[in-house]
């Protein structure tokens, strides 16, 4: 079984080698670059299956070394961020990235969250056990029908108005989530627990920043927020 490629990117020399050392140790081949410039050639050169990248770094920072990612490839990606509270997060998550860490970082907890974005990756054909699709979705085999949006949930593709939607694979899972069950508000709690593997609590900025870029793909109105509860699909 080939080895999961992953591209690292991150200036600090200490916090770097020993990242990619405890990656090797589990099993990942790894690519580590000190700026954003060499990370952006390394990901053209390479095309790794998932990319880390610190938000703070020289040449090119990882905010838009992620969005220049994101304008050519669905790869996951995850940040790195040295707050929590850092409007950073927020911004490489706009820009497309799938999930963020902050610094310092338990090794174990790298290596789940990689391993959580990756089957989401790998399966987001597959949206978890819920309710059955409900008034206002037309199905077929394998295809919802939302007004003007069509989800063919084997095929993994969204149109609207029948054009392709371009979507991440944690939109698409993220999209399925709502699909199951529309008109039925899911908590943020639920969607981090079903969308992302959390099964610890978690940044609902993370929900809040995904459905937001969901939105713009497929239409503001489609995705309703119910204030102080969740979100839900129109039915």
């Amino acid at each position: 079984m080939a080895e999961t490629h992953v591209l690292f990117v991150e200036d600090d020399d200490v916090i770097r080698e020993a990242t990619q050392l405890a990656l090797e140790r589990d099993g990942f081949a790894v690519t580590a670059m000190p700026d954003g410039l060499s990370g952006l050639e390394a990901f053209r050169a390479d095309r790794p299956d998932i990319a880390l990248l610190d938000v703070m770094v020289p040449g090119l920072d990882g905010v838009s070394l992620c969005r220049r990612i994101r304008d050519e490839s669905t790869v996951p990606v995850i940040m790195l961020s040295a707050r929590a509270d850092s409007i950073d997060v927020v911004l490489g998550l706009e820009a497309g990235a799938d999930d963020y860490v902050t610094k310092p970082f338990d090794g174990a907890v790298l290596v789940a969250r990689i391993r959580a974005v990756l089957r989401r990756f790998n399966h987001a054909g597959h949206p978890s056990p819920g309710a059955p699709p409900g008034p206002g979705a037309e199905t077929g085999s394998a295809l919802l029908t939302f007004g003007d949006i069509e989800v063919d949930t084997e095929g993994m593709e969204v149109r609207r108005d029948g054009v392709p939607v371009n979507l991440t694979p944690t939109e698409m899972r993220l999209l399925l989530e709502f699909s199951a069950a529309p008109g039925t508000v899911l908590s943020r709690d639920k969607l981090l627990e079903r969308v992302w593997d959390y099964g610890w609590g978690g940044d609902t900025r993370v929900v809040d920043v995904h459905v937001q870029r969901l939105r713009t793909k497929i239409g503001q109105d489609r995705i309703e927020t119910v204030r102080g509860f969740g979100y839900k699909l129109k039915a």
